[in-house]
Protein backbone atom coordinates (compact mmCIF):
# COMPACT_ATOMS: atom_id res chain seq x y z
CA UNK A 1 0.00 0.00 0.00
CA UNK A 2 0.86 3.45 -0.57
CA UNK A 3 1.23 5.76 2.32
CA UNK A 4 1.82 9.83 2.75
CA UNK A 5 2.93 10.95 5.63
CA UNK A 6 4.34 14.06 7.65
CA UNK A 7 7.39 14.32 10.16
CA UNK A 8 7.62 14.25 12.72
CA UNK A 9 5.06 11.44 13.00
CA UNK A 10 1.93 10.87 15.25
CA UNK A 11 1.43 7.56 16.89
CA UNK A 12 -1.36 7.23 14.79
CA UNK A 13 0.70 7.11 10.98
CA UNK A 14 3.25 4.53 13.20
CA UNK A 15 0.45 2.45 14.14
CA UNK A 16 -0.70 2.36 10.88
CA UNK A 17 2.13 1.35 9.11
CA UNK A 18 2.39 -2.38 7.59
CA UNK A 19 5.67 -4.49 6.73
CA UNK A 20 5.38 -3.79 2.94
CA UNK A 21 3.99 -0.41 2.66
CA UNK A 22 5.47 2.03 0.22
CA UNK A 23 5.52 5.49 2.33
CA UNK A 24 6.69 9.22 0.82
CA UNK A 25 7.55 11.28 3.68
CA UNK A 26 7.53 15.26 4.14
CA UNK A 27 9.01 17.31 6.49
CA UNK A 28 12.06 17.61 9.44
CA UNK A 29 13.66 14.08 9.92
CA UNK A 30 17.30 13.93 10.98
CA UNK A 31 20.70 11.81 9.54
CA UNK A 32 23.05 10.17 12.73
CA UNK A 33 25.01 7.60 11.92
CA UNK A 34 27.69 5.52 14.18
CA UNK A 35 29.68 8.07 15.93
CA UNK A 36 26.66 10.11 16.60
CA UNK A 37 24.59 7.59 17.94
CA UNK A 38 27.62 6.36 20.35
CA UNK A 39 28.08 10.19 21.35
CA UNK A 40 24.15 10.02 21.87
CA UNK A 41 24.28 6.74 24.07
CA UNK A 42 27.10 8.20 25.94
CA UNK A 43 24.91 11.18 26.63
CA UNK A 44 21.80 9.09 27.84
CA UNK A 45 24.24 7.44 30.05
CA UNK A 46 25.59 10.50 32.04
CA UNK A 47 21.65 11.26 31.97
CA UNK A 48 21.85 14.58 30.02
CA UNK A 49 19.27 15.92 26.99
CA UNK A 50 20.06 14.43 23.79
CA UNK A 51 20.82 17.60 21.15
CA UNK A 52 17.16 15.92 19.61
CA UNK A 53 13.63 15.20 20.83
CA UNK A 54 13.62 11.08 19.65
CA UNK A 55 9.61 10.88 20.30
CA UNK A 56 7.82 10.52 16.58
CA UNK A 57 11.49 11.79 15.32
CA UNK A 58 12.68 10.17 12.25
CA UNK A 59 16.26 9.06 12.05
CA UNK A 60 17.40 8.28 8.47
CA UNK A 61 20.63 6.30 8.84
CA UNK A 62 22.88 7.09 5.61
CA UNK A 63 26.15 7.19 4.43
CA UNK A 64 28.57 10.26 5.23
CA UNK A 65 26.85 13.25 4.52
CA UNK A 66 27.52 15.34 2.23
CA UNK A 67 28.58 12.01 0.39
CA UNK A 68 32.22 11.91 -0.79
CA UNK A 69 33.08 12.62 -4.12
CA UNK A 70 31.43 9.76 -6.41
CA UNK A 71 30.57 8.07 -2.89
CA UNK A 72 26.71 7.77 -2.14
CA UNK A 73 25.70 5.41 0.35
CA UNK A 74 22.13 5.10 1.75
CA UNK A 75 21.02 2.54 4.39
CA UNK A 76 21.19 -0.04 6.44
CA UNK A 77 19.94 -3.83 6.31
CA UNK A 78 18.51 -6.53 8.58
CA UNK A 79 18.11 -5.70 12.05
CA UNK A 80 19.03 -8.29 15.08
CA UNK A 81 16.10 -9.48 17.06
CA UNK A 82 16.75 -6.67 20.03
CA UNK A 83 16.41 -3.95 17.72
CA UNK A 84 13.24 -5.36 16.69
CA UNK A 85 12.08 -6.02 20.37
CA UNK A 86 12.81 -2.46 20.85
CA UNK A 87 10.92 -1.66 18.09
CA UNK A 88 7.80 -3.20 19.40
CA UNK A 89 8.38 -1.89 23.11
CA UNK A 90 8.77 1.53 21.15
CA UNK A 91 6.01 2.13 19.11
CA UNK A 92 8.40 2.63 16.07
CA UNK A 93 8.71 1.53 12.95
CA UNK A 94 11.82 0.55 10.47
CA UNK A 95 12.30 2.19 7.14
CA UNK A 96 14.80 1.24 4.37
CA UNK A 97 15.52 3.55 1.35
CA UNK A 98 16.50 2.09 -1.68
CA UNK A 99 20.49 1.46 -1.81
CA UNK A 100 22.81 2.55 -3.95
CA UNK A 101 19.96 5.82 -5.06
CA UNK A 102 21.34 8.11 -3.10
CA UNK A 103 21.52 10.80 -6.16
CA UNK A 104 17.57 10.33 -6.75
CA UNK A 105 16.84 10.35 -3.44
CA UNK A 106 19.07 14.08 -2.59
CA UNK A 107 16.47 15.22 -5.13
CA UNK A 108 13.73 14.73 -2.24
CA UNK A 109 16.15 17.03 0.34
CA UNK A 110 14.99 20.55 0.60
CA UNK A 111 17.40 21.58 2.98
CA UNK A 112 20.10 20.47 4.94
CA UNK A 113 21.79 22.00 8.19
CA UNK A 114 24.16 20.32 11.30
CA UNK A 115 22.65 20.40 14.64
CA UNK A 116 24.77 18.85 16.36
CA UNK A 117 28.30 17.39 16.67
CA UNK A 118 29.41 19.36 14.21
CA UNK A 119 33.19 18.40 15.12
CA UNK A 120 31.62 14.92 14.18
CA UNK A 121 32.48 16.24 10.07
CA UNK A 122 29.97 13.88 7.68
CA UNK A 123 28.94 11.58 10.82
CA UNK A 124 27.36 15.01 12.85
CA UNK A 125 23.17 15.26 13.08
CA UNK A 126 21.63 16.80 10.42
CA UNK A 127 18.04 18.32 10.26
CA UNK A 128 16.99 17.69 6.63
CA UNK A 129 13.44 19.15 5.57
CA UNK A 130 12.03 16.53 2.71
CA UNK A 131 9.39 16.13 0.44
CA UNK A 132 7.59 13.29 -0.82
CA UNK A 133 11.11 10.86 0.48
CA UNK A 134 10.38 7.39 -0.87
CA UNK A 135 10.71 4.77 1.65
CA UNK A 136 9.53 0.89 2.53
CA UNK A 137 8.35 -0.32 6.06
CA UNK A 138 10.49 -2.93 6.55
CA UNK A 139 9.72 -3.68 10.73
CA UNK A 140 6.26 -2.39 11.57
CA UNK A 141 5.52 -1.82 15.07
CA UNK A 142 4.10 -5.18 15.55
CA UNK A 143 7.13 -6.70 14.85
CA UNK A 144 6.29 -8.08 11.26
CA UNK A 145 9.72 -8.10 9.21
CA UNK A 146 9.28 -7.79 5.42
CA UNK A 147 12.72 -9.07 5.06
CA UNK A 148 12.01 -12.39 7.20
CA UNK A 149 8.74 -12.25 4.97
CA UNK A 150 10.49 -12.14 1.58
CA UNK A 151 12.93 -14.81 2.58
CA UNK A 152 10.64 -17.45 3.41
CA UNK A 153 8.55 -16.22 0.16
CA UNK A 154 12.00 -17.29 -1.41
CA UNK A 155 12.90 -20.08 0.24
CA UNK A 156 9.39 -22.19 -0.87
Amino acid sequence: MEKHITAPLKESDIKDLKAGDYVYITGMIYTARDAAHKRMYETIGEHKELPIKMQDTVIYYMGPSPARQGRPMIGKGKRSQAVKDAIVRNKAVYFAAIGGAGALLSQRIKSSEVIAYDDLGTEAIRRLEVEDFPVIVVIDSEGTDLYEQAAKKYCK
